[in-house]
């Protein structure tokens, strides 16, 4: 790991330009050090920034057997990419999802292996949904909120860097787009009555940002006043008298409402992360004293343990290189070297959990992981589906992008021997396309 340093993001606030204003984000690198179990963070070295996520709706306009947010784009519950933006984002310290009561199974399921609080469950409207997530976030005193719709998977890390700039800046601020086309009034039969200057309109988005006791406060009074019927927190905060700014949003942070927004989002999506990278991965690991192997995050009894200076997972180890090759983003042993001291006997899913944000960083996505293992023993076929299971966990994906394979070197070599353990791996990763001169 380097030594720490901080890096200035430059932002836009007040607008859908940049503002002029020298504002920045502090990021303290020491902080991108990867923890265990955990899409990894960087800690804001100021107010903490929390983020409220939305999910209690029914969405029965979107049809399917699922509500919208659990519904599947690209291989994932639309849920889960619009958790992971906030819990993988350095400046997010707090996660804190907003749930239907009868969706607890569809939550847990979509967002394993995801650093967020507990769910709580939302009220009969988004406000009042809205105002649970708040209260849930009391206790931990969060300065800023962000507040974002589930069904709008496809926000940027650098929209939400610009929602907590935005945020610091103005203590209430909403991202918003240009109206493209022209804007006309109509009466109840439908009868076009003016055209409105489009100059003056502006499209709302999620992530909203706020100063958090500000806005609790307006959810507090509007209760109190028997107001429930706020389409978005800006209209709340501006009925308690709250001056509400704007800044640049993304056209491509689109709400998913209907059956026909899950077909361009899918096909969207698939035409945005057009580069497609694979990246090949290579360990091994010699056997030495223990009573068991770490492979693939499963711990496996053997008469005895893998030498290393980590706990020896070859097949994670190789999965990080396959997935730093496809972006040509060094190795294994560039951001995690054998020589550093902070590493021994360090949990393997520390470094795949690395490598995945590496990808998410990048605004890209996995696509597919694929391992073999060259051993004599221990027998693998026991433990791969736990291996399976584990590797998606940490990655973030779904079980089925996990291949697992296991072959003997026909006792020839080193592993026909048993004096070790290998293990190849590709990996298959997706990006957005950016063409260089």
């Amino acid at each position: 790991m380097r030594k720490c340093c901080t890096a200035k993001i430059p932002i836009l606030i007040k607008g859908c330009a940049p503002a002029g204003q020298n504002a920045s984000l502090r990021l303290g690198c020491d902080a991108l050090k990867p923890r265990p179990n955990a899409i990894i963070r960087v800690e804001h070295m100021a107010a903490t920034v929390a983020a409220v996520v939305v999910a209690g709706g029914r969405g029965l306009r979107a049809g399917g057997d699922l509500p919208k947010q659990y519904r599947h784009v690209l291989g994932e519950p639309v849920i889960r990419p619009s958790l992971a933006a906030f819990a993988g984002h350095g400046g997010i310290s707090l996660v804190q999802p907003v749930i239907h009561p009868d969706d607890a199974a569809l939550f847990r399921a979509a967002s394993a292996g995801l650093d967020l609080l507990p769910p709580v469950n939302g009220g009969a409207t988004r406000q009042a949904s809205v105002r649970a997530g708040l209260q849930a976030l009391q206790p931990h005193r969060p300065e800023f909120v962000l507040v974002h719709d589930a069904a709008r998977p496809f926000a940027s890390h650098a929209l939400i860097t610009r929602a907590i700039a935005a945020a610091r800046a103005s203590g209430a601020a909403v991202p918003v787009i240009a109206v493209a086309d022209t804007a006309k009034s109509v009466d109840a039969a439908g009868r076009v009555t003016g055209t409105i200057d489009r100059a003056h309109l502006r499209l709302v988005q999620t992530p909203q940002a706020f100063d958090f006791a500000a806005l609790i406060e307006a959810h507090r009074r509007a209760k109190a006043a028997g107001r429930d019927d706020f389409s978005d927190d800006a209209a709340l905060a501006e009925w308690a008298g709250v001056e509400v700014s704007t800044f640049a949003g993304e056209a491509g942070n689109v709400k998913l409402t209907t059956d026909e927004d899950f077909v361009r989002a899918e096909a969207a999506g698939l035409a945005a992360l057009s580069d497609v990278r694979t990246g090949f991965g290579f360990d091994v690991h010699q056997f030495g004293d223990g009573d068991h192997v770490m492979l693939g995050g499963v711990r496996i009894s053997h008469r005895r343990g893998l030498s290393g200076h980590s706990d020896a997972d070859v097949v994670l180890h190789a999965l990080v290189d396959a997935i730093l090759g496809a972006l040509a983003d060094g190795d294994i042993g560039v951001h995690f070297p054998p020589t550093d001291p902070q590493w021994r006997g360090a949990s393997s899913d520390r470094f795949l959990a690395f490598a995945v944000e590496r990808v998410r960083a990048r605004g890209g996505r996995i696509a597919h992981l694929d391992v073999t293992i060259v051993c004599e023993a221990p027998r693998i076929g026991p433990h791969r589906d736990a291996m399976r299971a584990r590797i998606a966990e940490i990655a973030g994906i779904a079980t089925e992008r996990v291949g697992v394979k296991a072959t003997t070197s026909e006792k020839m070599g080193f592993t026909g021997r048993g004096e070790g353990l290998a293990a190849f791996a590709n990996a298959t990763v997706r990006l957005p396309w950016k063409e260089r001169l």
